[in-house]
């Protein structure tokens, strides 16, 4: 015998009474209300749709494309979006020599891959007769507004004009970009003495040998002050150590000369050392600057991540990007507390290349690229590395400082062709 067409060996207490009517009717009702609720939600689905798609704007046209549902896990997997919902204003300032056709490849690549960034951009230049205090003050208050800014070498005139401290100084002062880290990595597929390379330089920016505070004491005799400061390498050194933690890194060097310069270099090593002492998971090593140059190019893998004042991390920049492929593969960013500045790791503004076509994009689009991560638009932060590594790696469209014989544009469409849009 069958009960409401269940099968016998059901017990017949499941068949229990809720509000007077068997659970098979109380089913019934349910499956009504459930097809009641799904045709109004489709009705509604259709009213908002149309409504949405009668309002401009990217957003809304976003919005009403996506399903409507009560929960997410309801609509099955749903791929991570591709698109940010936003644009990111971000200020540019191409500097001098090829700053200005770098920017542009950027710029291409951007438009390409669709990313969400627009540039705000600003034209300073000592050389060129672009640089006042106006002008500065204009791109000051961009990167204070827009938190985030890419920038190409502002070349500084030997000639003194009445003023020590370049533009490049004043802006990194006015900002207090403290932090300049640059990330020296092999790329797959070129060659160079020294091979899968991965060290990190971290430079302070604000004091040291560029402080600008320079003197003629008597005819003849010029003073130079290095201004070294208690504060400012300890907070050098916490943020090199910072660094070592959060990108797992095992070990921190600190360069120097204290064996010479025992009170401003025997500062900054004493102030790193106290700082070491919070962070025992990190080995923490020292080494005289001279003798650190040589062991770079001797054998650079037994550095990971290396601080240091001022000149000697310009030094050691311009060093290390030579054992990977040069100036034009090595991208760079400098930090403050609020800011985030990307350039090139070896700043030259390779002035007997402007107008030749021959620049090499690889380290500002390296660098746009961190800038993208920095945003948290890491699909197209990877998008334009990869597609950068993969015309590398291919070896058939390079520029002359790599070997081969690609323009700068050639190069960039070659780029443009692998991205994965």
């Amino acid at each position: 015998m069958h009960t409401y067409g269940m099968p016998t060996a059901v017990k017949p207490r499941n068949r229990r009474r809720t509000g007077g009517l068997p659970l098979l009717h109380q089913r019934r009702r349910s499956s009504v209300a459930i097809t009641s609720s799904v045709t109004m939600a489709a009705a509604l689905r259709g009213s908002l749709v149309t409504l949405v798609k009668g309002l401009s704007g990217p957003r809304w046209q976003q919005l009403a494309s996506r399903p409507l549902s009560v929960s997410a896990a309801l609509c099955g997997p749903e791929a991570p979006p591709a698109r940010a919902d936003a644009t990111f204003k971000v200020t540019m300032v191409p500097g001098d020599g090829v700053g200005p056709e770098l920017m542009t490849a950027v710029k291409e690549v951007f438009k390409a891959g669709d990313v969400p960034v627009e540039f705000e951009e600003f034209h300073l230049s000592e050389v060129q007769n672009m640089a006042s205090d106006e002008k500065l003050e204009q791109v000051l208050t961009s990167m204070k507004t827009n938190k985030v800014a890419m920038k190409g070498k502002i070349h500084t005139p030997m000639e003194f004009k009445g003023e020590l401290a370049s533009y490049e100084m004043r802006l990194r002062r006015k900002l207090d970009l403290f932090a300049n880290v640059v990330h020296v990595n092999s790329l797959p597929g070129y060659s160079t003495r020294h091979n899968n390379l991965d060290l990190v330089i971290i430079r302070e920016q604000t004091e040291g040998e560029y402080s600008s505070l320079e003197h003629e004491s008597v005819t003849g005799v010029i003073e130079c002050l290095k201004i070294i400061t208690r504060d400012k390498s300890r907070r050098i050194a916490k943020f090199a150590f910072d660094y070592a933690t959060k990108k797992g890194r095992s070990k921190v060097t600190a360069v120097h000369k204290a064996n010479i310069m025992k009170l401003g270099d025997g500062l900054f090593l004493q102030s790193c050392a106290e700082i070491a002492q919070l962070y025992p998971k990190i080995k923490y090593e020292t080494i005289i600057i001279d003798n650190c140059c040589m062991q770079l190019v001797q054998n650079p893998y037994q550095f990971d991540v290396l601080v240091m004042p001022n000149l000697y991390g310009n030094i050691i920049d311009n060093l290390a990007a030579g054992l990977v492929g040069g100036a034009g593969v090595v991208p760079g960013e400098s930090y403050s507390a609020e800011y985030a500045v990307f350039e090139t790791g070896a700043r030259h503004p390779f002035a007997q290349a402007v107008g030749r076509n021959i620049a090499n994009p690889t380290a500002m689009l390296l660098s746009a690229a961190n800038m993208l991560r920095h945003l948290n638009l890491e699909y197209h932060s990877q998008m334009v590395s990869d597609a950068v590594k993969r015309v590398i790696k291919q070896g058939k469209v390079r520029t002359g400082d790599l070997g081969g014989y690609a323009t700068s544009d050639e190069f960039t469409r070659a780029v443009i062709a692998n991205l994965a849009v």
